[in-house]
């Protein structure tokens, strides 16, 4: 992509057009908010944990002893 098509996107922070040397953000700011999103676990995909958690897995211990 040429630096002029990424200008036309907006900031997804605030919205504003972004800039070329902090893209796909307007500024440092939107940025470092987003950093903050990620590290603070904001973004995380949603798993639906199936049938059987935790104790299915104690029973299946290779030493054959499931209960301690």
């Amino acid at each position: 992509m040429t630096p002029a098509a990424d200008v036309k996107r907006p900031c997804p922070i605030c919205g504003r057009p972004a800039v070329h040397e902090t893209r796909p953000f307007c500024s440092k700011r939107c940025k470092d908010v987003d950093l903050h999103r990620w590290l603070g676990g904001h973004y995380a995909i949603p798993v639906v944990e199936e049938d059987g958690g935790s104790e299915d897995r104690d029973a299946e211990r290779p030493d054959g002893d499931g209960d301690r």
